[in-house]
């Protein structure tokens, strides 16, 4: 469709996009929003860069009460940065419906009378626990980055949170990669919904298949008009007559226009060979408008929100960059492998690197190609902001080696290594069990919700009939008993203390690995 009116949104939210330069929904907002629109469930197999902000955020305040406050929409993201930038980016458009949103965690006028409220699972527990905000009217629960939660070990949490609202409510949950945890996930909490895409994106499909090429892709904080300037600025150093650079509207062209001119760079639409720029809107017209054109090459300033716009706007040069900011980067891999195209980080000016770092180097290599990354570049989110990507890797690599020095003076066996890097741990003994109705969830939540202690510092917990264990890092264990003791766990008042080894006689708890604490992770909870 050619319009977010065609999908059935109000006029005022259809005039609120078109103020903010957008007029044509995505592919996945076209096939979302009238689903959302009619309260159903649904798993969105897709992340930013995609328009799932739109796509909910949309349909959730088309469909809202204008004359009732409080909470109806709960949004639940992996980090209380992202559920600021989420409320910012939505606001204008809830003010054009006539309703509020708010964050917690964040300085917002009076979260609990706010439509849409935004929240990490762990203050959005709070809340509910202390009643300071209404969340048993929620309508829709919207659980966002859901790969990102799940590897932070918060499904718990969220499921402890699930346990305040209606269980007729509607369930959106976006995901990418849409890992089995999260399939499972959405088959117990979010019943019957429905997927869109319709399926998994087909890896071996003929368009998956085919070799189309290499994109190359430089993250950048959130402006990213520098990190455009940079690139056309490397391009043209590298013999590249022109670079066409595609934005998503008119406005944003218009803006990266005169960021490039002033800073020397003059700018035209696609053909115009007085100009060594050129500036991009409509993949198709600029196809037409560049043909034969030799020595071209595309950058993307924003992520294309589609295969269909990946391959138009990268299938006319061999040469393409996207310039995308961190959260992109799974949806930017999603889309090149169902396109047929490869995508790899740009390539850094060669610069002297000091061979005492060799290893280092290696280290950093094996860790981007092995390690889940993209939930930490969520959690560092906030300090792309403020510093370039570089200098933040820099940082982390200055850390890093101060850690790992360059020439042990002595070797290590790998069991010594496993000693000195593995945190110590602490039994905690909680006098609430199995009888009381108790949860392994319940309980990682009220340690996540009440302590604020991250999910990752809990490792495993085990339900009693009376009374319950749970393993807590050393550094944080006494943070842990001051919270809970006292507090209520499903109504019954909780009494917490550090698990002693059983002595001769009856005892409280089983002894397994305790007092002191004990080297190495325990199993993560079940």
């Amino acid at each position: 469709m050619d319009s977010f009116e065609a999908l059935g949104i109000g006029p005022e939210l259809v005039e609120a996009l078109a103020a903010d330069g957008i007029e044509q929904p995505t592919p996945l907002q076209e096939t979302a929003i009238p689903v959302l629109r009619r309260a159903n469930n649904a798993l969105l197999a897709a992340g930013p860069g995609s328009g799932t902000l739109i796509a909910w955020g949309a349909a959730i305040l088309d469909a809202l009460d204008g004359e009732t406050e409080g909470p109806a929409c709960l949004v639940l993201t992996p980090t209380a940065q992202t559920a600021e930038a989420l409320a910012r980016s939505l606001a204008p458009l809830a003010t054009a419906a006539g309703h509020s949103v708010a964050a917690l965690e964040s300085p917002w006028v009076m979260p609990e009378r706010a439509r849409v409220l935004f929240a990490t699972p762990a203050a959005a527990l709070a809340a509910a626990r202390g009643g300071s905000i209404p969340i048993g009217s929620i309508e829709s629960l919207i659980v966002d980055q859901a790969e990102k939660l799940e590897t932070l070990g918060l499904f718990p949490v969220v499921e402890s949170v699930l346990g305040f609202l209606p269980k007729e409510g509607q369930r959106v949950v976006t995901a990418l990669p849409v890992t089995k945890g999260v399939s499972d996930f959405v088959e117990r909490h979010a019943r019957r919904a429905t997927m869109i895409p319709s399926a998994a994106p087909e890896a071996g499909s003929a368009a998956a298949s085919l070799k189309r090429g290499a994109i190359r892709f430089r993250v950048v904080a959130e402006n990213r008009e520098d990190g455009v300037l940079a690139t056309v600025a490397e391009l043209l150093d590298d013999d590249v007559r022109h670079v066409l650079v595609f934005s998503r509207s008119e406005d944003r062209a218009a803006d990266l226009g005169d960021h490039l001119a002033m800073h020397g760079y003059d700018s035209s639409s696609p053909g115009d060979e007085t100009a060594p720029v050129w500036l991009g809107v409509d993949a198709l017209e600029a196809r037409a408008a560049v043909s034969g054109v030799t020595g071209l090459a595309v950058v993307s300033a924003d992520v294309p929100v589609g295969p269909d716009e990946l391959d138009r706007r990268h299938g006319i040069a061999d040469d393409g960059v996207a310039v995308i900011v961190p959260r992109e980067i799974p949806h930017l891999r999603d889309l090149a492998r169902r396109t047929g195209y490869s995508v790899q980080p740009l390539p850094m000016k060669p610069a002297a690197r000091p061979e005492g770092l060799r290893d280092l180097r290696d280290q950093l290599a094996r860790a981007i190609e092995q390690e889940d990354v993209d939930a930490y570049a969520l959690v560092l989110e906030p300090l792309f902001e403020q510093y370039d990507a570089v200098q933040v890797a820099a940082a982390a690599t200055a850390l890093l080696r101060k850690k790992v020095p360059d020439a042990p003076v002595a070797a290590a066996t790998p069991a010594d290594a496993a000693v000195r890097s593995a945190p110590a741990w602490v039994r905690v003994f909680l006098s609430v069990g199995e009888r009381d109705g108790l949860t392994p969830g319940d309980l990682l939540g009220a340690i996540t919700g009440e302590a604020g202690v991250p999910g990752g510092k809990v490792g495993k917990i085990e339900i009693k009939e009376s009374h319950s264990l749970a393993d807590v890092e050393e550094s944080v264990a006494r943070q842990v008993i001051t919270a809970l003791n006292g507090t209520s766990i499903r109504g019954r008042a909780v009494r917490a203390d550090v698990d002693r080894p059983r002595r001769s006689g009856p005892g409280r708890g089983s002894g397994a690995g305790g007092g002191g604490g004990s080297r190495g992770r325990p199993p993560r909870p079940t």
